[in-house]
């Protein structure tokens, strides 16, 4: 259960005071962990399969373009320092999302991150991770951005095949990624990440092998990759719904994600969350661990979502709403909740159990707990660790790792 704040969404004017965070979600603010999430809605084109919220140019209209839009981001950061107060704390990861960030020029993404650094305590080894599209850099961009304090870049490849590209409706040829990759690299990354999408219709195994054998090919050290999910409302879905199009199937979708296992394990890229392969720790998305961890982190931009101490608030989505609320100093905040403590708790067995380092056993409940001990003889959680008093998934057991999460939980 959550009870519903309005003081967010209804805060009249900047600058907004303390009173915004209640002591519930003031408390602990210093020693918390810390994250900013930065939302750049705009995209060239809109991808079959996507549902984000994102923006191509003829969709937005006055006071929502890309010229603007990093003064507007630097406005909400602003805020986001008046509200946290003098008790702010250090920023450990900064992760730019979308939508297709390097659509802005690298200097205006540059200029947001210098103004985290003038407006927030920034920790020495802060994360900053920019996701970018393969088409959308060059060593120029890339250069800029690694001297502006960018240090990992995530690169949406989805594929190494044209055909599931373009059923994909991604713009780049198939082996601009790895070139980017190389440009990143070459350009002083430490981290560089390439993103999969398996399951597409047309998608054959050979399709996928050649998708995982050139990522491994290309100087990462992090894989990301998702089971293709057929969203309502988007462009795949009507063809899906037509008949153009088949439904993925859950079989190939198992088959292609142990494919991508075996082929991750051997090239030295061991899995720590049940979509993500990294060379080592220091290798870890340490912004989505922050996510995983149920830390706190303030997103800026339309529709971005902020976690502060169990409370929870989200933009209004639209762009050009957005712009206009912070034009005219006012929050941009749709809505908030504040989250029960059984509310966190059930995020945290939700978000543990599907982490390598495991779920301590005692986060469950007594009847979880039981449940737990019959996931281990089923297969679908080690054993090892269940006796250590961890609950961490089996091979078997991340295949249906939804399923897990729903039998654990009360």
């Amino acid at each position: 259960m959550t009870t519903t704040l309005p003081l967010l969404g209804q805060t009249p004017a900047l600058p907004a005071g303390p009173s915004m965070l209640p002591a519930s979600a003031r408390n602990g603010l210093p020693t918390t962990p810390f994250g900013l999430y930065v939302h750049v809605p705009f995209c060239a084109t809109r991808c079959g399969y996507c549902d984000f919220n994102t923006y191509t140019s003829d969709e937005l209209g006055p006071g929502a373009n890309r010229s603007e839009y990093a003064g507007t981001a630097i406005a909400e950061l602003r805020l986001a320092a008046q509200v946290l107060g003098p008790d702010r704390p250090a920023v450990q990861t900064v992760f730019v999302g979308g939508g297709t960030p390097t659509l802005l020029p690298a200097q205006d993404l540059v200029a947001v991150m210098d103004a985290v650094r003038e407006l927030f305590p920034v920790a020495p080894d802060v994360e900053v991770t920019t996701e970018a599209n393969p088409e959308s850099v060059t060593p120029e961009s890339l250069a800029t951005l690694r001297a502006g304090g960018f240090t990992r870049i995530s690169l949406g490849m989805q594929s190494a095949a044209e055909h599931v590209l373009a059923v994909l409706d991604r713009r780049h040829t198939p082996g601009r990624a790895v070139q980017a990759a190389h440009e990143a690299r070459a350009a002083g990354f430490e981290h560089v990440n390439l993103d999969l999408i398996y399951g597409a219709p047309g998608e054959t195994d050979a399709d996928w092998q050649a998708s995982l054998d050139a990522v491994l090919a290309a100087p990462v050290d992090h894989v990301s990759a998702y089971a293709l999910i057929v969203e309502q409302g988007t462009r795949l879905a009507r063809r899906v719904a037509r008949g153009e199009l088949p439904m993925p199937d859950d079989d190939v979708l198992a088959d292609r994600y142990e494919m991508a296992d075996r082929a991750f394990g051997a090239a030295g890229l061991g899995w720590y969350e049940v979509s993500n392969w990294a060379h080592d720790r220091a290798a870890r998305c340490r912004h989505n661990e922050l996510y995983w961890a149920n830390a706190n982190w303030w997103g800026i931009g339309p529709g971005a979502h902020s976690h502060v101490g169990g409370l929870r608030w989200w933009n209004v989505k639209h762009p050009a709403a957005y712009a206009d609320r912070i034009a005219a100093g006012l929050h941009p905040a749709a809505d908030s909740e504040l989250l029960t403590p059984e509310d966190q708790a059930l995020e945290t067995v939700m978000l543990g159990l599907r982490l390598r380092d495991g779920l301590p056993l005692t986060a469950l409940s007594a009847a979880g707990r039981a449940r737990a001990a019959e996931s281990v003889v089923r297969g679908l959680l080690a054993a090892e660790p269940h006796e250590a008093g961890l609950a961490v998934l089996t091979d078997r057991g991340r295949l249906l790792a939804d399923a897990v999460v729903r039998d654990l939980t009360d």
